[in-house]
């Protein structure tokens, strides 16, 4: 690890990995536009708050036997873009 790097800041290669899949990953980012910002570009707002609501819903509601801590993460994803859209952002 270079010396500038703080071991208890710097993501491990697993880390790394789960942000990937969670924060923009490379096969929703295909085109100039990324899906999710299509997606709230096609619907109401109240629509695009129901679509965050369900995909946290169901992200929450699989985590234990499916996709684990990484789903909790998907979740919160959601919710964070529920707040941001709410917020005008």
């Amino acid at each position: 690890m270079p010396a500038t790097q703080n071991p208890l800041t710097t993501p491990t290669s697993a880390a790394t990995q789960a942000v990937e899949y969670v924060n923009s990953p490379d096969h929703y980012n295909q085109s100039a536009i990324e899906t999710i910002d299509a997606i709230q570009a096609a619907l109401t707002p109240e629509e695009f708050r129901g679509f965050c609501k369900g995909n946290a819903l169901k992200y929450v509601w699989r985590e234990r036997y499916k996709g684990g801590p990484q789903d909790l993460e998907k979740a919160a994803w959601y919710i964070e873009r529920l707040v941001r859209a709410d917020r005008g952002a």
